[in-house]
């Protein structure tokens, strides 16, 4: 569901979120039952209905359940049930004002009703949609005003610790203690987020910056052995890190420096922070973390207080024989490359006093390296680096393997077919899958009460697969393809062979293409006259090839402002190449690439047309990308975007003949009841001229007709086909035509 911040004063900081209440009702949830959202983190909330008109894909929150989530307004998040039971002690961390004046009977108070998870930011405005008698509302009020000032509305406290773990909810007899020691107090100016998308793929989130010191106990630990597509970086940093805290009078004997600094890159969700997790656990070392967007988004000095609290504790813990790695989640939000702060200076310096500490280890993650401050890879600092890869098919089988190994499956099921149809899925989004399929089966299981013992099975994971997207094309607009296959086209042999070689021979059999000597096609220009089904083309080769498909309309990546539409092309290409096998369709693509030097609009179409040949044979190569231009007007396209190494293959999409138009026909009407006199084949002999959209509006144009003469009708007749001729003319002239001829 997209999140979007709620405008309402009553919900404002109560920890309420609001849906639709078809959603509630397909949840079965009723008003005011816990919730558990999903995004970066998970956090938990109530849930009460939104006004009707809101849309059914929308979630509301207000900005600390928000902030919660670890995403921002717009982005998609997963809502599910969620049970809650009744705390016996909770620890929370405030600011010192809160700590030293408000007791915790009154702390109580103030959370009573509310749903927590440990490491939530809350308010400590009263939930007071229900159950709440008005009077004793009124009297906590005034207690927390007198106790810290009127500024006690803006007063946010962080949950450190819940008995029982999980999703709790406060209750008059629910202990609560402050938690005195507090590294970086929460402000109602700068919310601290949750941790990046990696920390999904372990199902764990990092550490808040308020803990305890034990954050090497609290997060689940898979061995190295489950870390599919990623054992290559874990054993390289393995012999690392034993390196540096096991044999250091060896390093300093052949003159190497004795510290470790590692910048790990690699996808959203591909579980560049639980890697970390599981060698530090292999090599016996211990571990901190600090979560670069939630320690970004304090005030400076809060910020600043945070980092030099996580090197303390790690330095302390790197005194003993076993070694410390201090793990910098998601560094691009406390280091970034662009406007980088002045608390950058100041982490930085700290960072390069910390690498100069005996057996202490720093390692950071990134999802995209280029947004890192580059004084980050200085020599001393973190001068190695690793990358953790898209996991390919054999990878993602083996990922679902140990994620469903404690799932109770069908037999039907089969990892490696749910591998071939997930294309650019990481660690994450399999778990995402694994979670949404379980649901699916809880939710079939409930309405079959005598179903037998309660297993997913593959319709299960047919429904999550319609509703999980890759994190990579969360923010793309991805084209449907329907479960369409090139086999659903009809006639156009040719054309479909050209697009079987292009585009799903080099992904299908590439050890062919290696032995071989074959470097597979950068792309294909699709042209011909409109209607005759380009866009369908492409829908069913996405189709046959499981390809994740990203439909781009040409005007789309232009943009007034100098260097947006130069940045929208390089956007378009990271995003393809972090789903990869990826099928970039690039509809109307005369718009974005027209010939150059004739445009009157500054200069715009010349530079995207220079992006996007840069982006197709550029100095970094694109893997299992192909792109794909349609267009009407092949003769506009700029010429050099057709040369060998671009668009290089130019496949014709012709008008039908009358043997296409008849298939096309029968497809148009497979769901129309014909009368005996309608002869398809015959009618389509008749339609020259016709394009496929010609063809398919005949059909609903005759069955409009047959209403027309009765709301009762009940097949259509050759005379409805007939008077609907007389309506829809053919929209292919014989100029069109020979223009196709003529450039083909």
């Amino acid at each position: 569901m997209r999140a979007q911040l709620s405008t309402s004063a009553t919900d404002h900081r109560r920890g309420v979120v609001r849906l639709h209440p078809e959603v509630l009702d397909a949840l079965g949830v009723r008003g005011l039952d816990a919730v558990r959202i999903s995004g970066a983190r998970d956090t938990v909330a109530l849930a009460t209905t939104t006004p009707v008109r809101e849309s059914t894909g929308v979630v509301l929150l207000d900005d600390i359940t928000l902030t919660n989530t670890g995403a921002r307004e717009g982005d998609e998040l997963v809502v599910t049930p969620e049970p809650v039971r009744p705390a016996r002690s909770l620890t929370v961390s405030g600011s010192r004002l809160a700590t030293a004046s408000i007791t915790p009977e009154t702390l109580r108070e103030a959370l009573t009703g509310k749903a927590l998870l440990s490491g939530d930011t809350v308010s400590l405005l009263p939930q007071d949609l229900s159950g709440t008698p008005s009077t004793a509302t009124s009297r906590l009020r005034s207690t927390l005003s007198a106790a810290i000032g009127i500024t006690w509305t803006n007063e946010l406290v962080t949950v450190s610790d819940t008995d029982p773990s999980g999703a709790v909810a406060v209750h008059p007899a629910t202990v609560v203690r402050w938690q005195r020691e507090v590294a970086a107090p929460p402000t109602s100016t700068a919310l601290p987020s949750g941790p990046g998308p990696d920390s999904a793929a372990g199902n764990s989130p990092t550490e808040s910056g308020t803990d305890d010191g034990t954050d090497e106990e609290s997060h689940r630990v898979p061995p190295v052995s489950d870390l599919a597509g990623g054992r290559r970086s874990a054993a390289r940093l393995e012999e690392w890190l034993r390196l540096s805290f096991e044999h250091p009078e060896l390093l300093e004997r052949l003159g190497a420096p004795t510290g470790l600094g590692v910048l790990l890159s690699g996808p959203s969700g591909a579980g560049k922070a639980t890697l970390v997790r599981s060698v530090a656990a292999a090599v016996g070392a211990h571990r901190v973390e600090l979560a670069g967007p939630g320690t970004g988004a304090l005030e400076p000095a809060a910020a600043a207080r945070r980092v030099r609290d996580a090197l303390r504790r790690a330095e302390e813990r790197a005194a003993g024989d076993e070694g410390c790695v201090l793990v910098l989640t998601d560094v691009d939000g406390l280091l970034p490359a662009s406007s980088p702060p002045p608390l950058s200076t100041v982490v930085l310096d700290e960072l390069r006093r910390a690498a100069e500490i005996a057996g202490l280890a720093i390692v950071a993650t990134s999802s995209d390296p280029r947004h890192v401050d580059p004084r980050v890879r200085e020599p001393g600092l973190l001068d190695r680096e690793l990358t953790v890869g898209l996991p390919d098919g054999a990878a993602r089988a083996e990922l679902l393997r140990v994620l469903l190994r404690d799932t109770p499956l069908h037999p039907e099921v089969e990892p490696g077919e749910l591998a071939e149809r997930t294309p650019g899925f990481v660690a994450a989004d399999l778990a995402a899958l694994a979670r949404e399929a379980a649901v699916q089966a809880a939710l079939r299981h409930r309405s079959e009460p005598d179903g037998g013992e309660p297993r997913v099975r593959r319709e299960d994971f047919e429904q999550a697969l319609s509703s999980v997207r890759p994190i990579s094309m969360s923010a793309t607009d991805t084209l449907r393809t329907g479960e369409v296959g090139l086999d659903d086209v009809g006639d156009m042999a040719e054309v479909k062979q050209a697009l079987h070689e292009t585009v799903l021979w080099p992904l299908r059999y590439p050890d062919s293409f290696a032995r071989l000597g074959i470097r597979p096609a950068r792309g294909v220009l699709l042209y011909g006259p409109p209607g005759c089904g380009k866009t369908f083309l492409v829908r069913a080769l996405a189709g046959s090839g499981r390809l994740n498909a990203v439909a781009v309309k040409g005007a789309e990546l232009l943009d007034k402002w100098v260097g947006e539409s130069e940045r929208a092309v390089r956007d378009l290409f990271t995003r393809a190449a972090d789903a990869a096998p990826t099928l970039v369709f690039l509809d109307e693509i005369d718009a974005l690439a027209p010939v150059r030097g004739q445009s009157s609009d500054s200069g715009v179409t010349d530079r995207v047309v220079a992006a996007l040949l840069t982006e197709l044979d550029g100095v970094e190569p694109m893997r299992d990308v192909v792109v794909i231009g349609a267009t009407n007007r092949p003769e506009l396209v700029d010429p050099a975007l057709l040369r060998p190494g671009r668009l290089e293959r130019s496949v014709g999409v012709p008008p039908p003949d009358a043997a296409a138009r008849a298939e096309i026909l029968r497809s148009a009407g497979r769901n129309t009841p014909f009368a005996a006199d309608v002869d398809l084949a015959d009618l389509a002999e008749s339609l020259e001229g016709y394009s496929a959209a010609d063809c398919a509006s005949l059909i609903r144009e005759a069955a409009l007709t047959a209403l027309r003469e009765t709301l009762h009708a009940a097949e259509v007749s050759a005379a409805h086909l007939e008077s609907a001729r007389r309506r829809v003319s053919p929209s292919l002239s014989r100029e069109q035509i020979a223009a196709f001829e003529s450039f083909r």
